[in-house]
């Protein structure tokens, strides 16, 4: 990778670091208060709706925003035309929604559920109007911008939600948050960022790019649609308050994967396809983001498996205890999650978004056959199936890195073992502590963190890790510009 790309890259990731932990982190600390204050099947509710929302989320976005980064020459007029009819898909998928409302409710059996998709219907509307400006910040890398624009929009939305909690709305508080984080989001979007639309729209431009954006939205419909489909069969078998806890679980091991996936893979994308026909430099690219992934989401994992007790009834009371189990066996399924990412952006970065299509098609057949197996015994059963599951989608999903680039299943393993032993040792290290009597979750809690902290960057030290030494001299870096700047 050369100078120039990497610093780019280096300075694209510390940007995007801290703007979604700067948005994470508020939202994670918003969702702790009303985790508190409200019920978890007012939580379940909101589940149940999860992937009526995201698919119709899928169909705006239609695979033109990736197609429109992938596109080295893209024009105005391309930009235009996506941003017109994302618009028109917004209003006729929340059009759908509103009329779909009563089967929803009908299907899960709860007549709130009325009120409440038609009120998120609104969400769709709103995001189309900013789909395309965060799109071109993240081709062009800014995540400066789009700290500036989560932080803003979670702060504002997150008051709202608490403040309508704290004087008993109950579910339509977390309605009012959704709405409003959005509203202000793209909101800030046109305020911040200068692009504007002109009256101009060109079905050819979308026609160049649908071979690409099309696949891919299949692809993403079909991940979408299985990525949500355990929140579909446990609220469909079980209560909404087993949905709320699952759900509850879930939020907690996607904060840090989802954190680290969104980074990584927003940051590589567009730098993957600058290089896309450079294949030993891609590959370099590809080699370095698996070591930084690994670097990071292993240690986060293991560490948050073994102090997931402490953590919910510190956190979120001795109410949302049985979420502590499935939180624990969900951590082992995050593991691979970002990797799985890395390999895929290797595909989308190349164009070929039919082997993406495929791939998809595969491990959702595997998904339905572990749920076929799995429901009749329960939450953790399904879960399990999940474990499997993920552990196959790898070796799926880097089948065709090995073939691309060079970079077999073999030697990916072999670069991630190095950061997996580490983080056992760390997790070791931590479960001990156990043992240790504190009576006092809090104080358990904080030694457990501060233990695994310390011990897994003293083992990175020891062993020198690589990706971990390149975080030190951007961290480093940084300061200095910083100590310059003053």
């Amino acid at each position: 990778m050369s100078d120039g790309l990497k610093n780019k890259t280096l300075h694209a990731l510390f940007w995007s670091f801290f703007e979604r932990i700067g948005q994470q982190g508020i939202q994670f600390v918003i969702s702790i208060i009303l985790a508190r204050l409200l019920f978890p099947e007012e939580f379940g509710l909101i589940a149940m709706l999860t992937i009526f929302m995201a698919i119709a989320q899928s169909f705006i976005n239609s695979g033109f925003g990736q197609a429109l980064i992938q596109k080295q020459n893209a024009t105005h007029i391309d930009e235009c035309s996506i941003f017109y009819f994302n618009i028109f898909v917004g209003f006729f998928a929340a059009g759908l929604l509103y009329l779909a409302a009563p089967w929803i409710a009908g299907f899960y059996n709860q007549p709130l559920l009325v009120p409440l998709t038609c009120a998120l219907s609104l969400n769709l509307i709103i995001n189309a109007f900013g789909l395309v400006q965060i799109t071109l910040l993240t081709k062009h890398i800014d995540f400066k911008t789009q700290l500036k624009v989560s932080v803003i929009a979670t702060v504002i939305s997150g008051t709202i939600g608490v403040t309508m909690a704290l004087n008993g709305f109950g579910v339509w508080s977390l309605v009012a948050q959704s709405l409003s984080g959005n509203l202000f989001r793209t909101a800030l979007l046109w305020i911040f960022n200068t692009w504007r639309p002109s009256l101009v729209f060109s079905f050819v431009s979308l026609r160049g790019m649908f071979a690409f954006g099309s696949k891919l939205l299949c692809a993403k419909l079909i991940a979408t649609i299985f990525n949500n489909i355990y929140l579909i069969v446990i609220g469909k078998i079980f209560s909404a308050a087993d949905l709320g806890f699952y759900s509850r679980a879930k939020g907690l091991q996607q904060l840090p994967v989802n954190n680290i996936s969104g980074i990584i893979s927003r940051v590589t994308f567009p730098v993957f396809s600058s290089v896309q026909d450079d294949k030993p430099r891609l590959k370099r690219g590809v080699r370095k983001a698996l070591l930084t992934l690994a670097m990071v989401n292993f240690p986060l994992m293991i560490g948050l498996a073994v102090v997931a007790k402490p953590l919910v009834i510190v956190l979120l009371t001795e109410k949302w205890a049985p979420c502590i189990p499935y939180l624990q066996l969900l951590c082992v399924v995050g593991m691979l999650y970002p990797v799985h990412l890395i390999n895929l952006n290797v595909l989308t970065a190349q164009g070929r978004s039919d082997l993406f299509f495929r791939l998809e098609i595969l491990k959702k057949i595997l998904i339905v056959i572990a749920i076929a197996v799995t429901y009749r015994w329960g939450i953790i059963a399904m879960i399990y199936g999940q474990i499997v599951t993920s552990c196959l989608g790898y070796f799926l999903n880097a089948y065709y890195t090995g073939k691309m680039l060079n970079y077999p299943i073999s030697e990916q393993i072999q670069d991630l073992i190095p950061s997996l032993t580490l983080a056992i040792l760390m997790g070791l290290g931590v479960y001990a502590l156990k043992y240790v009597y504190i009576a006092n979750q809090l104080a358990l809690l904080s030694a457990q963190i501060m233990t695994g902290i310390v011990l897994y960057a003293v083992l990175c030290y020891i062993f020198r890790i690589s990706s971990f030494m390149d975080v030190i001299e951007m961290v480093k870096s940084k300061l200095l510009n910083l100590r310059y700047a003053d």
